[in-house]
Formats: structure tokens, C-alpha cells, sequence
């Protein structure tokens, strides 16, 4: 219990220390200010790219594994009439398998 507390008093110095003096007030101030006009803005694009970049893998791979089946019925792989992006064929199978343990014929 006694490092719990000391992880708590260490944390709270790396917070109040910083503001001890007015130089280091004004630091913590310019710190602010970069991470709110700079890094912030810069997050959210760079998160929509990772999700488009991996939804684009996905894709991609979803149609090299349709090509390479030689199969002819593409609503196998993804159909994307199903709701709530449940169409594609590993969700499919998934829901076909939870199905037939849930419904035993």
C-alpha cells in the first residue's frame, strides 16, 4: 500500500513541481498552448487514416480471397445488404456458427 502511495505523491510532484517558479508557470503555459493548437489538431486525421488504412487492408484482402476461391457468388465474402457491418464472411461464419450452438436441430 505504501508504493501506492508514493506512485500518488510522485505523480502529483511531476504535476505542481513544474509550476513552482514563474518560469517554469509560464513552461507549463507554452506546453499548453503547442499541445492545443498543434498536436491536437493533428489527431484527428491522423486517426481517420489509420481506420481508412485498415479498413482498405481488410478490404483488400477480402477481395484477394474472393478472386482466388474461383467462386462466383461475391455475397459469400462481404454482403453488404447485411446491417450493422455484419456481412463480412468471418462475422458470417461467426453468426452462422452461433446459430447452430444456440438452435440444435
Amino acid at each position: 500500500m505504501s508504493y501506492a502511495g508514493a506512485l500518488v505523491q510522485l505523480a502529483h510532484r511531476f504535476v505542481t513541481v513544474p509550476q513552482a517558479s514563474p518560469q517554469g508557470f509560464c513552461n507549463v503555459i507554452k506546453l499548453g498552448t503547442f499541445c492545443r493548437t498543434v498536436v491536437w489538431p493533428c489527431l484527428p486525421p491522423l486517426l481517420m487514416y489509420q481506420y481508412i488504412r485498415g479498413t482498405d487492408e481488410d478490404c483488400y484482402a477480402t477481395e484477394v480471397l474472393y478472386f482466388k476461391s474461383g467462386s462466383k457468388e461475391c455475397k459469400a465474402f462481404y454482403d453488404s445488404s447485411r446491417p450493422g457491418g455484419s456481412g463480412h464472411w468471418r462475422l458470417q461464419a461467426d453468426m452462422e456458427a452461433i446459430r447452430a450452438a444456440a438452435n440444435p436441430e
